[in-house]
C-alpha cells in the first residue's frame, strides 16, 4: 500500500452541485448533510443544489465546502480503511484537515467555519475589502512592493503563497488596484482581483482572530490521529494547544502552502484532494508527486485502484 497524505481544498473551490452524486449515492452523505443543516439552521441542500446567491457569501461558502470535503473523507474511510501521513489543507482546508484526523467533531467544525466566515466578514465591513491573484511574479518581488506601499500608508500584503509564480495578496481593494501596475512593471503576467468582499490572512482580520478563539478552545479537541501541517509555519503540529495558537494566527498571517508540500513530499507517495480539484492543479506545479482528486463515486473508484 502506498504512502498517502490527504488534502482539502479552501474557499474558491465551491460549485453549486459539488457533492450532489455522494448525497444520491450514499446514506452517510444525507446523513452528515442533515447534520450540518440542522447544526447552524441552513438548509444544505439546497444551499449546494440551487442556484442561488449564498454559497458565494463566505458565511455560508466555508461550511458548505467542508461539508463536501467532509463527506467525501468519511466515504471514502468507509469504503478504505486508510490513515494519512499527515493531513493538509489551504486555509479553511485546515478545518477539513482537522476533522479528518479526529482533532474536530465534524458538526463542530460546521458551526466553527460558519462563525468564522460570519466574523471575517463583519471584520472587512466598511473597508471594501479584497484580494488580487499575481501570476509570473518571483515572492520576493511581491514582497517588497508590498513591504514599500505599507510604508506610505497603503493596505496591501502577501496573502498565500500557491505555488512558484502565483502568490495572492489581499488588503484594501482601492490600494490593490493603485498596486496593479507597480507589479505589471515588475514583470506579473497577470494581476486579476478577485470577486472577494474579504482580505484573508491579513492584519486586517485581527478581530476576526479575536471572536475566533473562543470557539477554537471549546470545539478543539486533543486527539490526533495524524499530524497536520500548519498554514502558518508550513510544519506539523498534533496537539489542541499548537491548533489554538496556530489557526488564531492563520487569519493574520499568510498560508505558506507551496512551502508545506515541499517541506512534506518526501513523507508521501500520492496526495490525495477530498471534496475538489483545485490543489490538484496547484500541486503540478510544485512537486513530481502524483496528486488524485475524491469529488464523486467515479473519481473515488479510480482514486482506490491508483493506491493499491
Amino acid at each position: 500500500m502506498k504512502r498517502v497524505a490527504f488534502l482539502f481544498p479552501g474557499q474558491g473551490s465551491q460549485s453549486v452541485g459539488m457533492g450532489k452524486d455522494f448525497y444520491e449515492n450514499f446514506q452517510t452523505a444525507k446523513e452528515m448533510f442533515e447534520e450540518a443543516s440542522d447544526r447552524i439552521k441552513v438548509d444544505m441542500k439546497k444551499l449546494l443544489f440551487e442556484e442561488n446567491d449564498k454559497l458565494e457569501r463566505t458565511e455560508f461558502t466555508q461550511p458548505a465546502i467542508l461539508l463536501v470535503s467532509s463527506v467525501a473523507h468519511k466515504i471514502f474511510e468507509n469504503e478504505m480503511s486508510i490513515r494519512s501521513v499527515f493531513a493538509l489543507g489551504h486555509s479553511l482546508g485546515e478545518f477539513s484537515a482537522l476533522v479528518s484526523v479526529g482533532a474536530l467533531n465534524f458538526a463542530d467544525a460546521i458551526e466553527l467555519v460558519h462563525k468564522r466566515g460570519f466574523l471575517m466578514q463583519k471584520a472587512c465591513e466598511g473597508q471594501d475589502a479584497g484580494m488580487m491573484v499575481l501570476i509570473g511574479l518571483a515572492d520576493e518581488i511581491v514582497e517588497e512592493i508590498c513591504s514599500d506601499l505599507r510604508n506610505e500608508g497603503y493596505k496591501v500584503w502577501p496573502a498565500n503563497y500557491n505555488s512558484d509564480g502565483q502568490i495572492v495578496v489581499a488588503g484594501i481593494k482601492e490600494d490593490l488596484k493603485k498596486a496593479e501596475p507597480l507589479f505589471k512593471e515588475r514583470g506579473a503576467k497577470r494581476a486579476l482581483l478577485l470577486n472577494m468582499s474579504v482580505a484573508s490572512h491579513c492584519p486586517l482580520l485581527e478581530s476576526a482572530a479575536k471572536g475566533l478563539e473562543p470557539y477554537l478552545q471549546e470545539f478543539l479537541k486533543d486527539e490526533f490521529l495524524s499530524d497536520v501541517i500548519s498554514n502558518v509555519t508550513a510544519k506539523s503540529y498534533n496537539t489542541k494547544e499548537e491548533a489554538l495558537k496556530l489557526l488564531t494566527e492563520q487569519l493574520v498571517k499568510p498560508v505558506k502552502y507551496k512551502h508545506s508540500i515541499k517541506n512534506y513530499e518526501n513523507d508521501t507517495d500520492i496526495f490525495i484532494e477530498f471534496g475538489g480539484s483545485v490543489l490538484r492543479g496547484i500541486n503540478r506545479k510544485i512537486t513530481k508527486k502524483p496528486t488524485l482528486s475524491v469529488t464523486d463515486s467515479a473519481s473515488m473508484q479510480s482514486v482506490f485502484e491508483n493506491i493499491k
